[in-house]
C-alpha cells in the first residue's frame, strides 16, 4: 500500500514539475517577444515604462478606443468623445469602461507626445548635420 502511495505521490510531482517548466518557457517566451515589440533597447525602456504608466499597452489603447493609426488624431477625439460620452454614469453607463476608454485616450497622446519628441530630435540632429558638413566645406 505504501508503495503505491509513494508512487502516487512520485508521478504528480513529475507532472507539476513538467506543467512549471512547460509554463516557465512560455513566460520567457513570451516576454522575448514582448521586448522585440517593444523595439529594444532605450526604446523598449520608453514603451515599457509609458504601458506601465497608463495601466494600458498601445495596441490595448488601439483596441479600446477602436483605432487603427494614431497618427488620425481627429478619429481618436471623435471615438473618445463619443465612447466617453456614452458609458457617462448619469446615462447608466459603466464608470469602469469610461476609465479604460480615458486611460486609452492618455496612452495615445503620450505615444503622440513622444513620436513628436522623437521627429524634433531627428530634425534637429539633421539640420545639425547639414550646418557641420557647411563648416567642413569652406
Amino acid at each position: 500500500m505504501a508503495k503505491y502511495i509513494a508512487q502516487i505521490i512520485v508521478l504528480g510531482g513529475q507532472a507539476i514539475g513538467r506543467a512549471f517548466a512547460k509554463a516557465l518557457k512560455q513566460e520567457i517566451a513570451a516576454s522575448q517577444e514582448a521586448a522585440k515589440r517593444a523595439g529594444g533597447g532605450r526604446q523598449g525602456d520608453q514603451s515599457a515604462e509609458a504601458n506601465l504608466r497608463s495601466g494600458m499597452t498601445l495596441e490595448e489603447a488601439k483596441q479600446v478606443l477602436n483605432v487603427d493609426d494614431i497618427k488620425n488624431v481627429d478619429n481618436i477625439i471623435k471615438s473618445y468623445d463619443h465612447l466617453f460620452n456614452v458609458n457617462e454614469r448619469a446615462k447608466g453607463g459603466s464608470f469602469y469602461l469610461q476609465s479604460k476608454v480615458f486611460r486609452a485616450k492618455e496612452r495615445l497622446d503620450h505615444e503622440l507626445k513622444a513620436q513628436e519628441e522623437h521627429n524634433s530630435k531627428k530634425a534637429e540632429h539633421a539640420e545639425e548635420t547639414i550646418q557641420s558638413r557647411a563648416r567642413q566645406r569652406r
